[in-house]
């Protein structure tokens, strides 16, 4: 029987849910092709799952350390050897990538992009747009996310009825076993809970503007709730000096890169989770929080917000230089219990649109 392949360049816990899930569903055999052993931008521990194959490439270096022809070459050989008829790739943008699906195409495979790219990500030229629709000329068809995401997909050249979604996705049966905690509201008592935010410490995740919101709802609030920031990058020595200059050392918590059990268990004891980035092509942060039930309040730039998020309803939508708007949001949310909790239920509710079975769905739709 021939498999499915799904190409990504390292393997993390989401990475994993997605091909369990459509060796679960489907009867063909599931290839999991990585190209290092590491990621280049997450500290997470590369996974593997016990449905599916996972082949690994190179057991180090990155895309600037490996040649396009050693990449493409690579899939090429996992997928005859394996016989994949149909192949998922991701980074479309790589030349290796583009070489492989164009080798995949000349030797009869279906070949799909993944992605969740969006065309107000950031400034756009025409020239540029001109040149990546290009690199999609090799595709059948991708599997994009929400609104946004699917109309890039199609101003790039691919059909309309070729597009599927959701890319993003996760198992949120696994991020609730992992938490060892009920799901919001019940659980946690409403008065224990903290802000969260679970972000790279980057530029765009727009953390200096966090703070300054933080700020603004400490003067609002009696008792503020502490604010646990969870992740690493190379914003943390600026990050703590703009915390030490608003006097929040004792309310703001930097934790560190934590692992996706311990993500799932601070997600437990969450009141909101925070998500003011400038550039969020999605956030699956967003499905982590809805799975243990917790409300978001997050920029309108993030991808997750199209199909995720319902302002006023299972959190709150703002502009990304409002830290005002978000102070006053965060002050609402702490300070009446039985409108945290209709937005606990509701997070909880929506949270089957995060999940890995529509992935599944994505790719049986495009492969049927």
């Amino acid at each position: 029987m021939s498999a499915i392949a799904f190409v990504w360049d390292n393997y993390g816990p989401m990475h994993v849910d997605r091909c369990q899930a459509v060796a679960s569903g489907r009867a063909e055999p599931v290839i999991g092709i990585e190209f290092f052993s590491k990621s280049s931008v997450y500290d997470w521990k590369t996974e593997s799952g016990a449905a599916f194959e996972k082949v690994t490439l190179f057991s180090g270096g990155g895309w600037k350390d490996t040649g396009a022809w050693a990449m493409a070459k690579g899939i090429v050989s996992v997928c005859r050897a394996r016989d994949a008829r149909h192949v998922f790739l991701c980074h479309y943008e790589q030349p290796g990538i583009f070489l492989a699906a164009i080798l995949l195409r000349l030797l009869g495979r279906r070949v799909f992009a993944m992605g969740c790219s969006k065309f107000d990500d950031q400034p756009r030229k025409a020239w540029r747009e001109a040149l990546k629709s290009l690199f999609f000329l090799p595709y059948h068809g991708a599997i994009s996310s929400g609104i946004r995401s699917a109309d890039y997909m199609r101003f790039l050249g691919i059909p309309a009825g070729m597009v599927a979604t959701e890319y993003n996705t996760l198992s949120i049966e696994r991020i609730r076993r992992l938490s060892g905690k009920a799901v919001a509201p019940e659980g946690t008592a409403f008065a224990e809970r903290h802000f969260t935010i679970i972000a790279r410490l980057v530029p765009k995740k727009n953390l200096f503007m966090a703070l300054d919101a933080y700020a603004h709802y400490r003067e609002r609030t009696a008792q503020p709730r502490p604010l646990h920031i969870c992740g690493s990058g190379p914003l943390e020595a600026d990050l703590r000096t703009r915390i030490a200059e608003l006097g929040l050392q004792e309310l703001v918590i930097l934790r560190g890169f934590i692992q996706t059990a311990e993500i799932s268990s601070v997600l437990g004891d969450t009141l909101a989770m925070l998500l003011p980035s400038i550039e969020e092509q999605f956030g699956n942060v967003v499905i982590e929080a809805q799975a243990m039930g917790v409300p978001v309040i997050l920029s309108d730039n993030c991808g997750a917000r199209d199909r995720l998020i319902r302002g006023g309803v299972n959190g709150f939508i703002i502009e990304p230089d409002n830290p005002e708007g978000l102070a006053y949001f965060m002050a609402l949310l702490d300070g009446d219990e039985t409108l945290w909790r209709r937005f606990a239920e509701a997070a909880a509710a929506r949270s089957v649109r995060g999940d890995v079975a529509n992935f599944l769905g994505a790719v049986s739709a495009l492969m049927n």
